[in-house]
């Protein structure tokens, strides 16, 4: 007997609901997500699942724990440094600078639904190939575009239903204002060395920002009484900042400020925000989302001098919360086409196809069995209606309608099929 084989840890399958899983609330998600995306003018990107090694360690940073500890990263046969994606904002900025997109338009809003790969410990909707849902907005320096980013994240959980999670909305500054107060927080950190974790120890001398971004509960309670970056903001970042806010009121988004913010990626500039549910179903995890201005990121992947925002929310938390506030999705066919017996299969063979064809969802038993085990089929599929092929009806082109779900059976002729089976 051969060995069994099971997938990868921490890359799940998705299964439809008939085989016990929850597929139909991922296409319900991305329905009302790529709605969304519609509305707002973004257009879909699909990048590749591997790049370059050099372009994560370049655009996310080489001190970020992703690229550190957490990047899929292999040589492949012709010696080059791969990795699986693990974010997908550097490789939609690559494909932007790659395809010289500046010179087909001034503004550029894209979107993407696609899997990511992280080698991390697992937890709460926290997987080694997780999805995300993600926007890019580029060519725009005004903080009007931050806000629409912002709101357009908004709207998303909006249409999903989700009214639990809030905005939570900082900045951190730019290059300007921002190693006047790194200074600062090395002094500050400085004093308490020693307590810090290995790991900040380094960061002090090579990233003292991360230090703020430490899980571990130590650095984190010397972490909260850290200078805070938003009183050590430059006038121009103060005043993107105030008309950020301003603007998400305009629209009526409420938001908290959280001057802890630190997004855990280097290329962020000035606006920073993170969507936060304080939920069971997320277990110890809160965040199922965030963004921000990263205006310094286009150049330094090679392209022009292009500021840009974005966001990216993390699919299997938002699908978590969904069924903890008891929402699920299940869908059934149209109609179950049943055949007296093998002469009458092929009829009843042909009506499904026509039927498909029309756009209807039809099930047909292709093992075909006795009456009354298809008969047993049909309700199990939870079609909305039952249709019995024999010889009557084959010559009459006619055949006895019946719900499955309550109503007394009709009579009706194949060619009224498609209207009475699209009417609710």
């Amino acid at each position: 007997m051969s060995q069994k084989l099971a997938g990868v840890k921490g890359m799940a399958d998705v299964l439809p609901a008939s085989a016990g899983g929850d597929a139909e609330t991922w296409q319900f998600m991305e329905r009302q997500a790529r709605e969304v995306m519609r509305r707002f003018g973004y257009g879909e990107v699909r990048t590749p699942v591997v790049e370059d090694t050099a372009l994560f360690v370049r655009g996310v940073g080489e001190e970020t724990d992703i690229v550190g500890k957490e990047m899929y990263t292999f040589t492949d046969k012709g010696d080059r440094s791969l990795s699986l994606r693990p974010e997908g904002t550097a490789p939609a900025v690559r494909a932007y600078v790659e395809h010289a997109v500046l010179n087909k338009e001034p503004v550029t809003r894209w979107f993407y639904w696609a899997p990511m790969f992280r080698y991390e410990r697992m937890k709460t909707g926290r997987y080694r190939q997780f999805w995300q849902v993600g926007a890019e907005a580029l060519g725009v320096q005004e903080p009007a575009q931050d806000a629409e980013v912002i709101h357009l994240a908004l709207e998303i959980l909006r249409a999903l239903g989700l009214s639990g999670v809030r905005l939570e909305l900082s900045s951190i500054g730019d290059e300007q204002c921002r190693p006047a107060y790194q200074e600062k927080l090395v002094a500050y950190f400085q004093g308490y060395r020693e307590k810090l974790c290995a790991e900040c120890q380094v960061r002090l001398e090579r990233n003292p920002l991360r230090i703020l971004d430490c899980k571990n509960e130590g650095c984190r309670e010397i972490a909260r009484g850290a200078p805070v970056l938003l009183d050590h903001l430059c006038a121009p970042c103060r005043e993107h900042f105030d008309e950020v806010k301003r603007l998400l009121e305009v629209v009526k988004a409420p938001y908290t400020i959280n001057p802890r913010i630190v997004r855990g990626l280097d290329y962020y500039t000035r606006t920073a925000f993170e969507l936060i549910a304080d939920d069971p179903a997320l277990g110890t995890a809160s965040a199922v989302g965030g963004g921000g201005r990263y205006d310094k990121l286009v150049k330094s992947l090679g392209g022009p001098d292009v500021p840009a925002v974005g966001f990216a929310m993390g699919l299997e938390r938002l699908k978590l919360l969904l069924h903890g506030a008891g929402r699920t999705f299940t869908s059934a066919p149209d109609l179950f086409v049943a055949s007296v017996d093998g002469n009458s299969f092929d009829a009843a063979f042909a009506i499904a196809g026509k039927l498909r064809q029309d756009g209807l969802w039809v099930e047909l038993d292709t093992r075909g069995g006795s009456l009354k085990s298809q008969m047993k089929r049909a309700d199990k599929s939870g079609a909305r209606f039952a249709l019995v092929m024999g010889e009557r009806e084959v010559a009459e082109q006619a055949g006895e309608l019946k719900p499955l779900r309550g109503g007394e059976p009709r009579r009706v002729s194949f060619d009224e099929l498609p209207a009475i089976l699209r009417a609710p």
